[in-house]
């Protein structure tokens, strides 16, 4: 929605949940994702999102005009950042592969520098900056220990995931009733096959291609990628 004569610049491969907001001077890079629920409210100042990071449901992006002081709050938030459902963002810095907990709050002024976390249900105060490579709880939040390079790691593969997620997502949203329909027709056909079954009998079933997911969404193959 346009605001102020401000209108969302969003990139053609981002996804945007059908029952999520953009309003007003938001940019979002190539391969991000707005999750269901979500708000981004860009009206008295900007937010800038950079690519292949993740807005999770129900979260609120919001902005301020200025601090007491005067200085400017826009809402930053860079690439391949996780944001967990239900976070609150407002006139804060999140840098680069920095991960957000589910339920976190983060105030006027916060800066969480690149790999590092904050936990969930956390609430940042005004003006705290997280060094990179730490972990935050509580509130307020303070610190907790350090980073592991597993937990570093586990954040890109964390944005990687929503990534490939986001990709299924949009195109189930993309698919006409008709299609929907029929889909639901060849799940049930195909539905409850054992294989070693199959093999015994020498009979190869073969899945449409259009039922098959990508590798790393499924969970198993996501969590064999994590410990990788």
């Amino acid at each position: 929605m346009n605001i102020f004569e401000k209108e969302p610049r969003i990139h053609r491969d981002v996804f945007v949940a059908p029952s999520a907001a953009v309003i007003g001077d938001v940019e979002i890079g190539h391969g991000s994702s707005i999750w269901y629920g979500s708000i981004l409210r860009g009206d008295v100042n900007r937010i800038h999102i950079g690519s292949g990071t993740n807005i999770q449901d129900n979260s609120l992006v919001h902005v301020s005009r200025a601090n007491i002081s005067g200085k400017v709050l826009p809402t930053i938030i860079g690439s391949n950042v996780t944001v967990g459902h239900s976070a609150v963002l407002h006139a804060c810095t999140i840098e680069d592969e920095a991960f957000v907990g589910m339920g976190a709050t983060l105030l006027d002024g916060v800066v969480v520098e690149k790999h590092s976390m904050v936990g969930a249900g956390s609430l940042v105060k005004q003006n705290t900056r997280i060094p990179s490579g730490e972990v935050w709880v509580g509130n307020p939040a303070k610190f907790l220990r350090k980073l592991t390079e597993e937990e570093i790691a586990f954040i890109a593969q964390s944005a990687t995931n929503y990534i490939n997620l986001a990709q299924v997502h949009a195109a189930e949203n993309a698919k006409s009733f008709d299609e929907i329909e029929l889909e639901k027709m060849l799940r049930k056909k195909y539905a409850h096959k054992d294989e070693e079954y199959d093999s015994m009998l020498g009979v190869v079933r073969e899945i449409p291609p259009e039922l098959i997911l990508p590798d790393n969404i499924l969970p198993h193959n996501a969590q064999k990628a994590v410990s990788r």
